[in-house]
C-alpha cells in the first residue's frame, strides 16, 4: 500500500504531505483512508478529472464558435434550476476561498510546508470556475448532453468530501474546528449541485430517457426586435450588466438611436401590465368596500417589490461588514502573533473558528468580498424596483388614457378638466407613483439599518455612542419638516410656473397684436410679476434645499463630536483607534438612511395625493326643444347668427353634449332619420356605417405628416387622395412644404396658417369612407375663391356623387341654393326648416332678409380674377418661414454632428464647452462663484482635519496606556492623560464647530448662486424675445421658443444647482479620500494608476451613452405627452370617426417606446454603479493591503490606518455620483446653451431719434398721412415687398386698399407701425416722420384691427383696455358700437366676465367683434383694418360697415379689403400690384375706366 501511495503522490511527495520530524506522514499502517494526507490527495481527483475533460470540449467549442462571432440570442435558453446553480456555484467558490485561507494560515503554524492543506482547495476553486464557464457555454449552444460530465463531477466530489468528513468525525474533529465546518459546507453544496443536475435530467430528459424534450426559447427572443436582454441573460451578466457593454462602448462611435434599443420584452409592455392591473382591480369588486388602486397595485406588482426588499435587506446587513473589518484590521495590526496552544491531531494543525478572523490579510479579503456582494445586491434591488416601476407606469398610463377617451366634451369646454391637468397627470403624477415604488424598499429597510447601526455603535463605544445616535435621531424630525416644506414650496413653484407659462404662451401667440398696440411691456410686466412670485417660492425652495444639504453634511460631524466628548467625560481611558474608526464608519452609514427617510416619507405622501381620480359635473343647457330630421344621402345646411348653437347641434347629434332630455336616432336603413346614443350602435355589416366624418370649426391636427392627417388611418388610395387634395386646393400649399405631404405638421411640426389647417381637416373628412359627413363652418378661414372651389368640387361633386349624407354649418348664405334641406337656428332653437322653396313661400320675411344679405355677399364674390388674397399670403409667409428655417436647422445639425470632438476632450474637462459654464457662473455673479469655490475647499480640508485629529488623539492614548500598562496605579500616567486631553479636546471641538459652520455656508452659496443665475437668465431671455422683431417669430417655431421658457428654464431653476452641489461635493470627497490614503500609505499610489485609467474609461464611455439615452428618453416622452393632449383636444373628432382603438394602440406603442428608453437609461446607470462600486471595493482592498504590507516594515501607527480605511469606504459611495453628476450636468448645461443662443437675437430699435417728450400730447390729431418713395422689406436678405410707393391721405378720409394676394397690401399696413424694415423713403403722419419716433409712442397712437382675432385670458375689461386708462362708460360705448353690449350684459360679471385662454368661450365671430371694440376704445385718429371681417356672418358685417362709417366719421380709416364691396363707399381706392400702386382714385372714377383693374374686380362680382 505504501508504495502505491508513494507512486500516486509522485514527485510532490516530500512537500505535499510535509516532512515534520518525528511524524511519519506517509505511514498507512492504520489503513489508507486514515492517513489525512491521502484523503486530501483523493480530494484532488475529481477536480483534475473535470479539468482534463472540459478543457478540450471548451477549446473545440470556442474554436468553432469564433466563426459565428456571437451566438444569436434565440439560443438563449435557461436550463431548469439556472439561477439556483449560479448561486450555489458562487457559494462554492466562496467556501473554497475560505478553505484555501484556512490551509495557508494553518500551514504557517507548522514546521514545514504541508501543501495538502491548501492545494486541493486551490484546485477546487479552479474546477468550480471551470464548471460554471462550461455550463454557460453548453446552455448558450443548447447542447444538454454534455452536462453529463458535470453530473459525474458533482457525484465524485461529493463522495470524496464525504469520506473526509467521516474521517474527521472519527478523529473527534468537531464543529469547534474551522476545517470541519468548511468540509461540512462543501459536502452540502456538492450535494445540492448534484440535486440541481438530476433535476435538469428529470425535466429535459436529455439522457437515460427515450425522447428528450424539445424546447423553444421565449417568444420575445424569437422576435429579433428585443434588445433589452436583462431578463434573458445568465445570473452573472444580470448582476454586472455585462450584456450592456457593446451598447455603451459602441455609443462612442455611433450615437444610440431608437433602432438600437429595439422593443420591450413582452412582460414589460404597457398592455400586459394594464391587463394585470385591471384584472387585479376588478378582482376585488367587494360589495362592502370600493376597490382601491393601492390594493390592486399590490396584487399586480407585489412580488417583485418583495424580492427587491429582500435583496435590499441583504445589502444593508452586509454594509455593516465594513466597520467590523476595519476595527479588526486596526486591532490586530499592532498585535504580533499571539501564542495560542496548537491543536495538533496526527501531526496536522487544526485551527479554531475564531482564529482565522484575527488574521489581517484574511480580514482585508473578507472586507473586499463583502463590499462586492453588498453592492451587487443593492444594484439588483434598485433594478428590480425600477423595472416594476416602469411596468406600473405603463399600466397607469393605459388606464388614464382609457379614461380620457371616455371624457365628456362639456367637461373639456367648461374648463373642468384642462389640458394642463391631463399633462400633469401624465408627466408628473405617474412618475411620482413610479418614484414611490423605487423608494419603497428603502421604507422597509431603513428602520432595520438604523436599529442595527445603533446596536453596533453601542458595542464599540458603550453609552456615549447612544448620545451620538440620539443626535442623529433627534435631528431626523427636523429633516422631515424640511422635506415636507420642500414639497409644499415645490407645489407652489409649480403653480406659479404653470401660470407664467400660460401667460408666456399667450404673449407669443398674440405677439403681433401686442407689438402693434405697443402693449408688450404691460404683458411682459405681468409675466415678470408671476416670475417674481415663482422666484419667491424658488428662494424658499433654495433655502430649504440648502438646509437639507447642510443637515446631511453636518449631522455626522455633530454626532462624532457628541460621541467623543461624552466618551471623554465618562471613561477614564480614551477609545482605541479600532473602536474610534469603526464608530466613524458607522456614523457615515447611518446618515444615508436618515436623509433618505425624510425624502421617502415625503414621496409616500405625494403618491397618496396623486392617486385621486377624476369626476365630472354637468352644466347649463345650450339647446332646447329641437326636433329635426335630416334626409339621408342629401346636403343639409344649418345657418344662423353668431353663437346661436349651430355647432352644439352637431355635437348633440354625435352624442357629445350632455342630453338633459330627448334622444337622437341613427337610421338603420336608408330612411330619412338621423342620430343619439351613438355609444353602442348596432353592428352593421359595413363597418364604417356609424363612423361619422367630422370636421370641427377649430381645426384639429395630429402631430404627423400631412398625408397621415388626411388619410387618418384609412388605407391609402392614390386616386381618391388626389381628388380630395384638389377639391381642397391643398396642392400649392403642399408644394411649398419642405418635404411635400411627408412634412410633419401639428403642435411640434410646422406652424400652418388657419386656412391651411382648416382645409386639411376638411380633406380628412372628405377622404374617410363614411356614409355621414358633418362639416362645421369649413369656410370660416377660407377666402371666397377657395370656398367656391371647395363647395363646387368637394361638397357638391365629390360628396354628392357618393350619395353621402352631408350636414354643413355655414355663414355663407349664397350657398343655400345648393342645399336639399335647410335648418335655420336662432338662440339655441330651430327657427325654420325645409327646402329653400318652402322657406320662400312660408317665411317671406326671413327669405327677404337673406336675399338682401346675399346681394351684399355677392358683391364679395371676387371671382377668379382676384385670386384669394389670404391664401396666397399664407403660402408666402410659409415659403419665407421655410427658407430661413432650413438654414437654422443646418446650424443646429452642425452642433450635433460633432461627435469627433468628444474624443479630443481632455480628461474630465467640464462637459459642454467651458464657455457655457462660464456663462452660467457669470449670470450667477462672480462674488458668489468665488465664495462657493473657496468655502467648498475650506470645508473639505476642515473635515479631513477633524478625522486626522481624531486619529492622532486616539493613537496617542493607546500608546500611553500601553506605556503605563506595567503600573496602572502609577499616578503620573493619569496626569499625563489629563494634560493631553485638555490639549486635544478643545482643538477637536473647535474644528467640529468650524466644519459645521462651513457646511452651512457652502450649502447656502451654491443654492443662491444657482438662484441668481436663474433670475438673470430668465429676465434677459424674456426681454430679448419680447422685443425681437416680428420676423424672428415668423422663422422660429413657437414650440422652440416655448421650450426655452418651460423645460429649459425649469432645468436652470431647479436642477442645475443641486447637481452642481452634488458634483463638487462628491468630487472633493473622493479627492480628499485618495489624498489621505496616499499620505498614510504612499504604496497606494502605485495601485492608483491602473484604477484611475479604468475609472477614466468607464466615465468616458458612460457619459456619451448616458447623454444619448437621456436624449432618447426626452424625445420619446414628448410624443407621448403630445399624444395625450392631442387626444384630449380632438376627442370629438376621434369619437365621431370611431377611431378610439387605433389611438389606444398608438398610445401603447408610444408608452412602450418611452419605457424602453427609460429602462435602458436606468440599466446604464446600474452598469455604471456596479463598475464604480467594484472599483471602490478594489480601492479598499489595495488600501488595506498597502497598510498591512507597509506595517511589516514598521512604517506607522494603527490609528492612521483606520483613518485611511474609513476614507476608502466613503470613496465607494461617491465614485458613481461623480460620474452620474457629470453626465447630468452635461445634459443640463445644454439648457443654458440653448437659452444663451436666444440671447443673441437682435432687438427692434425702440429708441427712435426723437425723444418721446418732443412728440405733441395729442399727435396725430388730424390723421393726415403722406407716403413718399416708400420701400419696404421683411429682412435685409429678402427682396423688397413695397417699391417706391407714394400716396397722400387727407384727414378723415376713408381709404380702401385692394389687390391680389402678395401685392403688398398687408405689408403696407405693417409699415405704418414700423414693424418691417423701411430702408428707403418715409411715411409722414401729421408732419412727423414715423421712423424717427420711439416705437412705443408711434404704436400707442394708432390702432389696427387684424385678420385673426386674438383674445387673452383675463376679463373682458382687460382685453379691451389692459392699460386701465379708460372709464367704464367708454368701454360700454365701444361694446355697443361692436354689437356686443347685450351679450356682455347677459354674462355674469359684465365687463369683468371671464375670457378663457384664447377666447375659446366665445365663437370666432364674437371674438372678431371684441377686436373691433378694442380698436374703438383707443380713440386714435387713424384706424387701419386689415381684412377684419373675414369670419363674421353677413348680418353682423352689415351693421359693422355702417358703424365704421358713423363712429369713425371724423377719423382716417384705411381698410385693406378682402371683399371689394366693403370699399365701394370709400373716398379713395388704391389698387396695388406686386408692391407698386397701380390705380389711385375715387371708386366712381375707377369704375368708369372700363379696362381698369378695379373695374374688372367689381365686374367679376356682378
Amino acid at each position: 500500500g505504501n508504495d502505491m501511495q508513494q507512486r500516486l503522490v509522485g514527485g510532490m511527495a516530500l512537500s505535499f504531505c510535509g516532512s515534520d520530524n518525528g511524524s511519519n506522514s506517509y505511514s498507512v499502517n492504520e489503513g489508507v483512508l486514515n492517513n489525512g494526507c491521502f484523503v486530501d490527495a483523493l480530494n484532488l481527483v475529481p477536480h483534475v478529472f473535470l479539468l482534463f475533460i472540459t478543457f478540450p470540449i471548451l477549446f473545440i467549442g470556442w474554436g468553432s464558435q469564433s466563426s459565428k462571432v456571437q451566438i444569436h440570442h434565440n439560443t438563449w435558453l435557461h436550463f431548469p434550476g439556472h439561477n439556483m446553480r449560479w448561486i450555489l456555484t458562487f457559494s462554492l467558490l466562496f467556501v473554497h476561498v475560505c478553505e484555501f485561507a484556512e490551509g495557508i494560515v494553518s500551514n504557517k503554524g507548522m514546521q514545514t510546508n504541508h501543501l495538502h492543506l491548501f492545494i486541493p482547495a486551490f484546485m477546487g476553486f479552479i474546477a468550480a470556475t471551470t464548471s460554471v464557464v462550461y455550463y454557460h457555454n453548453i446552455e448558450t449552444s443548447n447542447f444538454p448532453k454534455l452536462l453529463l460530465v458535470l453530473f459525474i463531477y458533482w457525484v465524485l466530489a461529493f463522495i470524496t468530501k464525504s469520506i473526509k468528513l467521516w474521517k474527521f468525525a472519527e478523529y473527534s474533529v468537531g464543529p469547534q474546528h474551522l476545517r470541519f465546518c468548511i468540509t461540512a459546507l462543501l459536502v452540502l453544496l456538492y450535494g445540492l449541485l448534484m440535486a440541481v443536475e438530476i433535476n435538469v435530467i428529470r425535466v429535459r430528459k436529455y439522457v437515460f430517457f427515450a425522447n428528450p424534450q424539445k424546447v423553444k426559447p421565449p417568444e420575445d427572443l424569437q422576435d429579433l426586435g428585443v434588445r433589452f436582454l436583462q431578463p434573458f441573460v445568465n445570473l452573472l451578466s444580470k448582476a454586472t450588466y455585462w450584456w450592456m457593454n457593446p451598447l455603451i462602448i459602441g455609443a462612442h462611435k455611433r450615437p444610440i438611436e431608437l433602432k438600437k434599443i429595439g422593443k420591450l420584452p413582452i412582460a414589460m409592455r404597457a398592455l400586459t401590465n394594464y391587463l394585470r392591473l385591471k384584472d387585479a382591480y376588478e378582482d376585488q369588486r367587494d360589495p362592502n368596500r370600493p376597490p382601491s388602486i393601492w390594493r390592486s397595485m399590490y396584487r399586480a406588482f407585489g412580488r417583485p417589490i418583495l424580492l427587491s426588499s429582500t435583496l435590499r435587506y441583504l445589502a444593508d446587513l452586509l454594509s455593516f461588514a465594513g466597520p467590523l473589518c476595519i476595527s479588526g484590521i486596526v486591532k490586530y495590526l499592532n498585535k504580533t502573533g499571539s501564542a495560542t496552544p496548537l491543536n495538533k491531531i496526527k501531526g496536522v494543525y487544526f485551527m479554531s473558528t475564531t482564529e482565522l478572523l484575527q488574521n489581517t490579510s484574511v480580514l482585508a479579503v473578507l472586507l473586499f468580498l463583502a463590499l462586492v456582494l453588498q453592492r451587487t445586491f443593492l444594484q439588483a434591488s434598485y433594478y428590480v424596483t425600477i423595472e416594476t416601476g416602469i411596468n406600473l407606469r405603463g399600466a397607469l398610463l393605459a388606464m388614464i388614457y382609457n379614461k380620457i377617451l371616455r371624457l365628456s366634451t362639456s367637461n373639456m369646454s367648461m374648463g373642468e378638466m384642462t389640458l394642463g391637468q391631463i399633462n400633469n397627470l401624465v408627466a408628473i403624477e405617474t412618475n411620482q407613483l413610479m418614484w414611490f415604488l423605487f423608494l419603497c424598499p428603502n421604507l422597509w429597510s431603513m428602520p432595520v439599518q438604523i436599529v442595527m447601526g445603533v446596536i453596533m455603535l453601542y458595542y464599540f463605544m458603550g453609552c456615549s455612542a447612544l448620545v451620538g445616535a440620539s443626535v442623529i435621531v433627534l435631528l431626523a424630525p427636523v429633516q422631515y419638516r424640511i422635506a415636507t416644506k420642500l414639497a409644499d414650496t415645490q407645489k407652489s413653484t409649480l403653480e406659479h410656473s404653470t401660470d407664467r407659462l400660460k401667460k408666456t404662451t399667450e404673449i407669443l401667440k398674440g405677439i403681433k397684436l401686442l407689438k402693434l398696440y405697443a402693449w408688450e411691456n404691460i404683458f411682459c410686466d405681468s409675466v415678470e410679476d408671476t416670475r417674481g412670485k415663482e422666484l419667491t417660492s424658488l428662494k424658499t425652495f433654495a433655502f430649504y434645499t440648502s438646509m437639507s444639504i447642510f443637515m446631511n453634511a453636518a449631522i455626522p460631524i455633530a454626532a462624532v463630536l457628541a460621541t467623543f466628548v461624552v466618551y471623554h467625560f465618562i471613561n477614564e481611558t480614551g477609545p482605541t483607534p479600532s473602536e474610534a474608526f469603526a464608530a466613524l464608519a458607522l456614523f457615515h452609514i447611518l446618515v444615508t438612511p436618515l436623509f433618505l427617510l425624510s425624502t421617502v416619507v415625503r414621496f409616500a405622501v405625494k403618491a397618496m395625493v396623486s392617486n385621486g381620480f377624476f369626476t365630472w359635473g354637468s352644466n347649463l343647457s345650450t339647446l332646447s326643444d329641437i326636433n329635426i330630421c335630416i334626409p339621408t344621402g342629401q346636403l343639409t345646411m344649418i345657418v344662423g347668427q353668431v353663437g346661436c348653437g349651430k355647432s352644439s347641434l352637431l355635437l348633440a347629434m354625435l352624442g357629445e353634449m350632455q342630453t338633459l332630455g330627448g334622444s337622437v336616432y341613427w337610421s338603420k336603413t336608408c330612411s330619412s332619420y338621423l342620430p343619439v346614443c351613438l355609444l353602442f350602435p348596432m353592428m352593421q355589416p359595413s363597418k364604417n356605417r356609424y363612423s361619422v366624418a367630422y370636421a370641427t370649426q377649430k381645426s384639429w391636427l395630429l402631430n404627423a405628416t400631412v398625408e397621415e392627417n388626411i388619410t387618418f388611418g384609412s388605407p391609402f388610395n392614390k386616386q381618391r387622395y388626389k381628388t380630395v387634395i384638389d377639391a381642397c386646393s391643398l396642392q400649392p400649399d403642399i408644394d411649398l412644404l419642405p418635404f411635400g405631404d411627408q412634412t410633419e405638421i401639428g403642435e411640434r411640426g410646422i406652424n400652418l396658417s388657419g386656412g391651411q389647417r382648416q382645409r386639411i381637416c376638411v380633406a380628412r373628412a372628405l377622404y374617410q369612407n363614411t356614409n355621414i359627413v358633418f362639416l362645421d363652418d369649413p369656410f370660416s378661414a377660407l377666402d371666397i375663391h377657395l370656398s367656391d372651389h371647395l363647395m363646387q368640387e368637394g361638397i357638391l361633386k365629390f360628396l354628392q356623387d357618393d350619395k353621402r349624407t352631408v350636414v354643413l354649418v355655414t355663414h355663407k348664405l349664397q350657398y343655400l341654393i345648393h342645399a336639399d334641406w335647410i335648418i335655420a337656428m336662432k338662440d339655441g332653437s330651430v327657427l325654420r326648416e325645409g327646402t329653400l322653396k318652402d322657406i320662400q313661400t312660408h317665411d317671406i320675411e326671413l327669405y327677404d332678409h337673406w336675399k338682401t344679405l346675399m346681394n351684399r355677399q355677392d358683391h364679395g364674390l371676387e371671382k377668379d380674377v382676384q385670386q384669394d388674397s389670404q391664401t396666397t399670403l399664407e403660402r408666402k409667409t410659409l415659403r419665407r418661414a421655410f427658407y430661413s428655417r432650413e438654414a437654422k436647422n443646418q446650424i443646429d445639425d452642425e452642433d450635433e454632428g460633432n461627435r469627433f470632438s468628444t474624443f479630443l476632450k481632455s480628461f474630465f474637462e467640464l462637459p459642454s464647452s467651458p464657455q457655457v459654464c462660464w456663462c452660467y457662473m457669470s449670470s450667477g455673479g462672480f462674488f458668489m462663484a468665488f465664495l462657493m469655490v473657496s468655502s467648498k475647499l475650506l470645508k473639505h480640508s476642515v473635515i479631513v482635519a477633524i478625522d486626522y485629529w481624531l486619529a492622532i488623539w486616539t493613537s496617542s492614548k493607546t500608546s500611553q496606556s500601553a506605556g503605563a500598562g506595567q503600573d496602572v496605579s502609577n499616578g503620573s500616567s493619569l496626569k499625563l492623560r489629563t494634560k493631553d486631553d485638555s490639549y486635544y479636546l478643545p482643538v477637536f471641538i473647535t474644528l467640529c464647530a468650524a466644519g459645521i459652520t462651513l457646511c452651512l455656508i457652502t450649502s447656502l452659496t451654491v443654492e443662491f448662486l444657482g438662484l441668481s443665475a436663474a433670475t438673470n437668465l430668465h429676465h434677459n431671455l424674456l426681454n430679448k424675445i419680447i422685443h425681437a422683431p416680428i420676423r424672428f417669430f415668423d422663422i422660429t417655431p413657437l414650440g422652440q421658443i416655448l421650450n426655452r421658457f418651460s423645460a429649459d428654464t425649469n432645468i436652470i431653476d431647479q436642477h442645475i444647482p443641486p447637481t452642481l452641489e452634488s458634483l463638487t461635493r462628491s468630487t472633493l470627497l473622493c479627492l480628499s479620500a485618495i489624498g489621505v490614503i496616499s499620505s498614510i500609505t504612499p504604496a497606494f499610489l502605485i495601485a492608483l494608476v491602473p484604477l484611475a485609467v479604468a475609472f477614466y474609461f468607464i466615465q468616458k464611455y458612460f457619459r456619451v451613452a448616458s447623454k444619448d439615452l437621456q436624449d432618447l428618453d426626452d424625445s420619446t416622452q414628448l410624443p407621448l405627452l403630445c399624444h395625450f393632449s392631442e387626444t384630449a383636444e380632438g376627442l370629438t373628432t376621434i369619437r365621431a370617426f370611431r377611431h378610439e382603438a387605433r389611438f389606444k394602440q398608438r398610445m401603447l406603442e408610444l408608452t412602450d417606446t418611452n419605457n424602453t428608453a427609460y429602462l435602458f437609461l436606468s440599466a446604464a446607470n446600474r452598469w455604471l454603479e456596479v463598475r464604480t462600486d467594484y472599483l471602490g471595493a478594489v480601492i479598499v482592498l489595495t488600501a488595506a493591503g498597502a497598510a498591512i504590507w507597509s506595517l511589516r516594515y514598521g512604517l506607522h501607527s494603527g490609528g492612521l490606518v483606520g483613518l485611511g480605511l474609513t476614507y476608502a469606504l466613503t470613496v465607494t459611495n461617491y465614485l458613481n455620483w461623480v460620474v452620474r453628476n457629470l453626465a447630468d450636468l452635461e445634459v443640463q448645461m445644454a439648457a443654458v446653451k440653448k437659452v444663451n443662443s436666444f440671447l443673441g437675437t437682435e432687438s427692434e430699435n425702440y429708441e427712435g431719434s426723437m425723444d418721446a417728450s418732443q412728440v405733441p400730447e395729442n399727435w396725430p390729431q388730424n390723421g393726415e398721412i403722406k407716403i413718399q418713395e416708400l420701400c419696404v422689406r421683411y429682412d435685409p436678405m429678402l427682396k423688397p415687398v413695397l417699391k417706391h410707393v407714394n400716396m397722400f391721405i387727407e384727414p378723415g378720409q376713408k381709404v380702401g386698399i385692394c389687390g391680389r394676394t402678395g401685392s403688398g397690401k398687408s405689408s403696407l399696413s405693417l409699415a405704418f407701425f414700423n414693424m418691417v424694415d423701411i430702408f428707403e423713403g418715409k411715411i409722414v403722419i401729421d408732419g412727423i416722420d414715423i421712423c424717427k419716433l420711439p416705437l412705443q409712442t408711434l404704436r400707442s397712437r394708432l390702432s389696427i384691427i387684424l385678420q385673426d382675432p386674438v383674445l387673452f385670458s383675463g376679463s373682458i375689461r382687460f382685453n379691451l383696455d389692459p392699460e386701465r386708462t379708460c372709464t367704464d362708460d367708454r368701454l360700454w360705448e365701444a361694446l355697443e358700437i361692436a354689437q356686443l353690449k347685450n351679450m356682455v350684459k347677459a354674462l355674469p360679471g359684465g365687463l369683468d366676465a371671464v375670457v378663457t385662454e384664447g377666447g375659446e368661450n366665445f365663437s370666432v365671430g364674437q371674438r372678431q367683434l371684441f377686436c373691433l371694440a378694442r380698436a374703438f376704445v383707443r380713440k386714435s385718429s387713424i384706424l387701419i383694418m386689415d381684412e377684419a371681417t373675414a369670419s363674421i356672418d353677413m348680418a353682423t358685417e352689415n351693421i359693422l360697415q355702417k358703424v365704421v362709417m358713423t363712429a369713425f366719421a371724423d377719423r382716417t380709416v384705411v381698410t385693406i379689403a378682402h371683399r371689394v364691396h366693403t370699399i365701394l363707399t370709400a373716398d379713395l381706392v388704391i389698387v396695388m400690384k406686386r408692391g407698386n400702386i397701380l390705380e389711385y382714385d375715387k371708386p366712381e372714377t375707377l369704375l368708369e375706366q372700363e379696362d381698369g383693374m378695379f373695374a374688372s374686380f367689381v365686374r367679376a362680382d356682378m
